[in-house]
């Protein structure tokens, strides 16, 4: 049994990932990633093995260079739908990672959904 906080987030991890994969049926994965300092996601094809998107904190034309906040992480979800949609891609699949659903990943999921995302 897992019993530490390591632990723990490469199970949830694995399993996220793996129910994606069943599903996956050639779509892009939209994949998050939450440090201590910045808010990262990725549109990624698994298929060819590419990045078609990306939108980070680290951008200084964003604004929230060193935040990892609610605010800075809606606007990451709104700029990655923005690229996406130059990209020609309206479907994705949320691949969270090992972060439970809620505060920041939430707020970024939500942002890239009224940005015209659908996942």
């Amino acid at each position: 049994m897992a019993n530490n906080k390591r632990e723990l987030f490469l199970k949830r991890r694995m399993r996220v990932r793996n129910k994606i994969k069943a599903m996956a049926n050639g779509r892009l994965r939209l994949s998050v990633h939450r440090s201590s300092k910045n808010i990262s996601v990725q549109l990624i094809d698994d298929m060819k093995g590419i990045t078609v998107a990306a939108a980070s904190t680290l951008e200084k034309g964003l604004g929230f260079v060193g935040k990892n906040n609610v605010e800075a992480a809606a606007k990451v979800g709104l700029t990655i739908a923005e690229r996406a949609k130059k990209a020609g891609v309206e479907e994705c699949y949320f691949d969270r990672g090992g972060f439970l659903f809620h505060g920041k990943i939430k707020a970024l999921a939500d942002a890239a959904r009224e940005g015209g995302l659908k996942f």
